[in-house]
């Protein structure tokens, strides 16, 4: 017990800001994330990703598996399961905004002592190395080298090199109104806030120097079928634009704040909600309805080469989420992942962004206003380029594809 008090002490007093985890498939920085009892804690999708593994929630547990070993970690105790043995951990893994969350004291301490032979923990850098990891560059030359990998090409000032190029997609048009957008002004609908935003967040990307595909510019009709094609040949990832709500009950019009999802099965019935609310619009459509039907989409989301970029996407997904939280007024709802069917064709990393609730007085008149709007859309426009040139780092590649 005392030992368990003392390495929470540790654990909760100096816990650095964010920690490296380096190994051979590139370098990726995580942010630490301080819990509701003050407790570092990393978002295991991040964490895990990064080092190849898979996690998963099953009842009361979040299931991890690192290096083909198993861990299962009790949400909520400070405790986790290895080998049918349960050991103290000095702070619980927790659900936190729909997000699984591990104890920092995982990455730091129990992988390094279980696997002294392929994990080494530098506290000094905050850095997990893998076996085979290439080691860090002197502190002198750290900066210059990683900004620089391919130094034989000139970069923008926003630090990422040129010839990028992204896709944008304001969420529905034309017969499509998407939500009725209960606080917007008069005659305002879902479509038309989603079109404002996305025009501007293509108006900044383009100041950074990125090039922009958009789905529409007008008030159109594009089938969710269609829409990831956009993000083909050349394009290196996908951001759908969204507008929330609630049906009517009790309260509704309380729930406020922000989600930014990437494709992959539900983990809770308000994501399944948001999913089926916007899959809904494809009963606008005619013709694509047949080419696209919603019956698929368990099938796509085991398809190979769409999980290809899961990994990214939920990278991607956490920049946009951590960059709206600098703007927005109302609550961090966190990152959370649905069968979105507007996410299922796009061949690279693909994400949709709710950016408020429209059933919410405070979110409608922010959502609706050009200051509101425009802190959104260069939150979202820092938050791609942020993506692009920490892609750029760990894998000395200048796209999500690994070469142009």
């Amino acid at each position: 017990m005392i030992a368990l008090i003392a390495a929470a002490a540790i654990a909760l007093g100096r816990a650095p800001t964010a920690i490296s985890v380096a190994t051979a498939r590139g370098e990726t920085t995580i942010e630490v994330r301080t819990g509701p009892a003050g407790a570092p804690l990393l978002p295991a999708s991040a964490l895990v990703g990064a080092l190849g593994g898979t996690v998963r929630v099953s009842g009361s547990w979040a299931e991890v598996d690192i290096a083909r070993q198993p861990f299962r970690f009790l949400l909520g105790g400070p405790f986790y399961r290895y080998n049918n043995r349960l050991q103290p951990l000095a702070a619980p893994a927790a659900i936190l905004d729909d997000t699984v969350y591990l104890p920092l004291q995982f990455a730091t301490e129990v992988l390094p002592r279980l696997f002294a032979d392929r994990y080494r923990y530098d506290p000094a850098a905050a850095r997990l190395s893998e076996a085979g990891a290439p080691p860090p560059p002197p502190p002198a030359e750290r900066v210059t080298v990683v900004a620089d990998r391919r130094d034989d090409r000139p970069r923008l000032p926003s630090g990422i090199l040129p010839g990028h190029m992204v896709t944008i997609d304001p969420g529905h048009g034309g017969v499509d109104p998407g939500n009725p957008g209960l606080f917007f002004p008069r005659g305002v609908r879902e479509k038309d806030v989603t079109l404002q935003v996305g025009l501007l967040v293509r108006e900044e990307l383009q100041r950074r120097g990125v090039a922009v595909r958009m789905t529409r510019t007008t008030d159109t009709l594009i089938a969710l079928g269609d829409r990831g094609g956009y993000c083909s040949e050349g394009c290196d990832l996908f951001l759908s634009i969204h507008i929330n709500s609630l049906p009517k009950r009790p309260g509704y019009t309380a729930a406020r704040g922000f989600e930014t999802y990437f494709l992959a099965e539900a983990k809770t019935e308000d994501a399944r909600r948001v999913a089926r609310m916007e899959n809904d619009a494809v009963r606008f459509e005619t013709e694509t309805v047949a080419a696209h039907p919603a019956g698929g989409l368990d099938f796509i989301l085991k398809d190979l080469q769409l999980n290809e970029h899961l990994r990214e996407s939920a990278l991607l997904a956490a920049r946009v989420q951590d960059n709206l939280d600098r703007v927005h007024t109302g609550t961090n709802r966190g990152v959370k992942q649905a069968g979105f069917m507007v996410l299922t064709t796009a061949r690279r990393p693909a994400i949709l962004a709710e950016l408020g609730y429209s059933t919410n007085p405070e979110d409608g008149r922010f959502l609706t206003s050009a200051a509101g709007q425009r802190r959104l859309a260069v939150a979202l426009a820092d938050a791609v380029v942020a993506y692009l040139h920490e892609y750029e780092r760990r894998t000395g590649s200048p796209d999500s594809t690994g070469a142009r």
